[in-house]
């Protein structure tokens, strides 16, 4: 179950590819997720690139700078696309950081799983109570479930940022998580309570 209509997944899967052949970025957010689990599609478009790519961007596209939020935002065929940058954006891991955990994927270069667990986690602490926070819950667990994060390498990045609440947050988002296996197709109650235990027990073990 998507939550997004298709009109808009597939404008936006669109307007990503064409941005790739443009430019070099790492891909983070939801289609990053996307590529590891295969499993709920992305709206919004979220990329970390390095100020000679924001130039180019800014040749190409209406660049707007937010200040307040510390990202530059543009509108692509309709679609929004938010770009963090070095020494600006205010990330849970530095934007300057985040190219010594990348993985190609698809031909894309993307965040790895643990790294993105991080930043999606920090998307949820700040609107976990909006419609954009019950997806990011849902990447969350996606990414437990259908991806292939290494606990021990996640935490080690937790220890090095000064992260530490961060799993703890994680496993009341896994032991609380609802609606969110619904939208991964998961209604099996039994099914659901073995996989919470299962994602809970490897995260304490890492």
């Amino acid at each position: 179950m998507e939550f997004w209509s298709d009109q808009v997944i597939e404008k936006s899967w669109r307007v990503l590819l064409e941005l790739n052949k443009k430019f070099d970025f790492i891909l983070i957010g939801g289609w990053a997720v996307y590529l590891y689990t295969k499993a709920i599609k992305s709206k919004d478009i979220d990329l970390v690139a390095d100020y000679q790519a924001l130039e180019e961007i800014k040749v190409t596209y209406d660049l707007k700078k937010n200040s307040r939020l510390k990202k530059y935002e543009v509108i692509v065929n309709e679609i929004s696309v938010d770009v963090y940058v070095p020494y600006f954006s205010e990330l849970p891991l530095p934007a300057e950081d985040l190219e010594s955990y990348t993985r190609s994927v698809e031909g894309l270069s993307v965040l790895a799983p643990e790294a993105l667990l991080i930043l999606k986690q920090g998307a949820e602490m700040e609107r976990s109570h909006s419609v954009k926070g019950q997806k990011d819950r849902t990447d969350i667990l996606n990414l437990l479930v259908n991806g292939s994060v290494d606990f021990r390498r996640y935490n080690e990045i937790l220890l090095e940022y000064g992260l530490k609440e961060y799993g703890e947050r994680l496993i009341d988002i896994v032991r609380n998580a609802k609606k969110e296996f619904s939208y991964l197709g998961i209604e099996n109650l039994r099914k659901r309570k073995l996989l919470r235990d299962e994602i809970i027990e490897d995260i304490k073990r890492a």
